[in-house]
């Protein structure tokens, strides 16, 4: 076949193709129109049905302008509040959790308290061996007490010029020299006595009298539960909403019938880039001891939100220029651009200039156009109502 026989063949093929695309594709005329392809289509001419007034739905009688109006139906815009509770799970934690080392490696020979039991800070919780210190502490006495009497003896010396002012500086800094070692001898066998560094609950122990251990190994593991620390994630949006003291209600996934009352005690100054989620810790009190770290919290805020118009999901068509709607204004229809915000099952949030009280098209929005008069279905004098 000759090149200009194969053009020609496509040539029809592709005319028939945009005829059957204007005949039967549903909006295709509307289309045409807005490019300027083609005249926007009339109205639709009512049943037979609806010219008897048979009351069928949609229906709505009446003429304007000369010619017949599509019968339509409308709902009332209403209005949606978004982003106005949070809801989250978060991990539960002791306002303070220490675990308790030794400073330095050694036998534990005694361990005064058992797990559960409460402590103070300050209190002996374990004592290791400590004969070498104590024999540190008696040698370091001994010095002190030989240096003091070397200082005596040559100020006694240096009244009477025996002695050089040298030898009295010398026997002065050997004295401070002997203080400082005594110190540090008593710190190294205060230090065998380990103490609790808060106040709290002592958990199970993980070791016995007689185990050697060193600085690495802790001793025992305290909690503050005084009060409990809650983490979450929130999603980012949120972030320019949250502050510090804000309150908050945190209920126990293990016990759902318990709800505790607290407040935002630190936000994160990032957003997680993998998750874009923001890390915020609540804070809330435990004054009966019935919460523990690492319980699993539903943690519930309460926010102003923002408020958007809401429309039937019906009513949102799209275009080339992107989402908008038929608002129905005084007896006529106006076509409205809109940002669709939130979908959900039985409305759609939307971001648009309407108006207190205006009504959107959601069935027959194909026969409507814009500037178009207009009979809503169940009301007479083209006044909008809502109806289907």
């Amino acid at each position: 076949m000759s090149w200009w026989k194969q053009a020609l063949l496509c040539l029809v093929i592709l005319v028939a193709a945009v005829v059957l695309w204007y005949q039967f594709f549903p909006g295709a005329r509307q289309m045409a129109a807005d490019l300027g392809l083609a005249q926007a289509p009339a109205a639709a001419a009512p049943s037979p049905e609806a010219r008897r007034g048979n009351g069928a739905p949609g229906a709505g009688p009446g003429r304007r302008g000369g010619g017949m109006q599509a019968a339509i139906v409308s709902a009332p815009v209403t209005s949606a509040t978004i982003n106005d509770r949070l809801t989250a799970i978060g991990n539960g934690k002791a306002l303070h959790t220490v675990q308790v080392r030794p400073f330095a490696p050694g036998r534990l020979t005694e361990i005064l308290v058992e797990p559960g039991a409460e402590v103070e800070a300050g209190q002996v919780i374990a004592r290791m061996d400590s004969e070498s210190e104590r024999i540190a502490v008696d040698r370091a006495e001994l010095a002190l007490d030989d240096a003091r009497t070397r200082l005596e003896r040559v100020t006694a010396l240096r009244s009477s010029n025996t002695a050089t002012a040298v030898q009295q500086t010398e026997a002065e800094l050997a004295l401070r020299n002997a203080e400082l070692a005594l110190r540090d001898a008593r710190l190294a066998l205060e230090r065998r006595d380990i103490v609790a560094p808060i106040n709290g609950t002592v958990g199970i122990l993980p070791v016995s009298p007689g185990t050697y251990v060193t600085s690495s190994d802790p001793i025992v593991t305290i909690d503050d539960r005084s009060e409990i620390l809650v983490d979450f994630w929130v999603p980012e949006r949120y972030a320019r909403l949250i502050s510090i003291g804000m309150p908050l209600t945190a209920q126990s996934i293990a016990r759902p019938d318990e709800t505790y009352e607290g407040a935002v005690s630190a936000i994160d100054n990032q957003v997680d880039p993998a998750s874009r989620t923001l890390h915020v810790q609540g804070r809330i009190a435990n004054p009966a001891d019935t919460l523990r770290s690492g319980m699993a919290f539903r943690v519930t805020m309460q926010f102003p939100g923002e408020s958007f118009p809401a429309v039937d999901p019906l009513a949102v068509q799209w275009s080339t220029d992107g989402a908008f709607v038929w608002a129905v204004r005084e007896g006529t229809a106006q076509r409205l651009p809109v940002r669709v915000v939130q979908r959900n099952s039985d409305s759609i949030l939307v971001d648009g200039a309407f108006a207190d009280g205006d009504y959107v098209v959601v069935e027959g929005v194909h026969a409507v156009r814009e500037g178009q008069p207009i009979a809503v279905a169940g009301n007479e004098g083209g006044r909008p109502a809502s109806g289907g």
